[in-house]
């Protein structure tokens, strides 16, 4: 006698994951003495994982397009950003974190250099001024 494990699947649900309503359909069907055989019904749980989430930094890359982009480095994280989004739609997680990794540098260079540029102006505007009277 067998005794392994059983997977219910219909034969219309061959391609990809079965959906949780047709596995909780046909658990339910087992259960409730969908069949009238003498072993018991054994069902197989399918953990089907979720997305790894991988941020992409897109919201923080059109920041420093917008406000800091100094050396056009927040235009550069942005298409880094973008190529992180689209990796991570086709499931390639990996170049996603890739992606993303390069994105985040690239932006905290932009805002450490954007900082440096504005305190640059408004210390040379200072002195300008001071030097003037």
């Amino acid at each position: 006698m067998n005794h392994s494990p059983q997977t219910f699947f219909s034969g219309s649900h061959t391609r990809g994951p079965p959906s949780y309503e047709v596995l909780k359909e046909e658990h339910e069907v087992s259960v409730l003495g969908g069949s009238q055989s003498p072993v018991p019904a054994r069902t197989t749980v399918i953990n089907i994982q979720t997305d790894t989430v991988v941020p992409d930094h897109i919201v923080w890359s059109l920041f420093n397009t917008l406000f800091l982009n100094t050396c056009c480095l927040g235009f550069v994280a942005f298409a880094f950003s973008v190529k992180s989004r689209d990796r991570k739609m086709v499931g390639d997680v990996i170049g996603a974190q890739s992606y993303a990794s390069t994105a985040k540098c690239l932006n905290i260079w932009a805002v450490v250099l954007g900082i440096l540029s504005i305190l640059a102006v408004i210390i040379t505007a200072v002195l300008v001024l001071v030097l003037n009277h």
